[in-house]
């Protein structure tokens, strides 16, 4: 199947891209996510699966963020340049992480002010490194990727706080 780079959030490119498969071991699609991977538990990121990436892939990079926070979307973790690997582990630090909508350069995780909110882990394949600062923002990693993406895919998980 493939994915027009406008469905998946630049703008600008046109090639298609193929998928990629992410999938959590700790909750499932549209399923709900421990609470140990947010503000209520230890706040680490869980584990990642990613599957169908492309053999040429120099790099992967992920944004996770939140559309049904009051200031849409609220960006939770931006990295890049994460090695070409087809699992994550929890609470995994990355070398390269940009600013998310806490100011911090790290994983931020679920905390909703109110109700069930869903949480969009994007990951991309690159056919490049990224050179970007720690101060890189969903725009300007957005901005770096357009024209390099191979290959796409998210996983949606949700939270409600109690």
């Amino acid at each position: 199947m493939k994915i027009s780079p406008l469905q998946i959030t630049t703008r600008s490119t046109f090639r298609d891209v193929s998928t990629l498969h992410i999938s959590s071991p700790e909750f499932e699609t549209n399923g709900f996510i421990p609470s140990r991977f947010t503000c209520d538990g230890a706040n680490v990121n869980p584990p990642l699966d990613i599957v169908d990436i492309p053999a040429v892939t120099k790099s992967l990079a992920l944004i996770m963020e939140d559309p049904d926070a009051p200031i849409r979307p609220w960006v939770h973790w931006l990295a890049w340049n994460m090695p070409v690997a087809h699992h994550i582990k929890e609470d995994t630090l990355f070398k390269e992480q940009g600013i998310n909508d806490f100011r911090e350069n790290r994983y931020g995780g679920p905390c909703p002010p109110y109700g069930v909110h869903r949480y969009f882990f994007k990951v991309y394949a690159l056919d490049v490194q990224l050179t970007l600062t720690p101060r890189t923002d969903r725009k300007d990693l957005e901005r770096a990727m357009d024209g390099h993406i191979l290959a796409y895919g998210e996983l949606v998980g949700k939270y409600m706080r109690r």
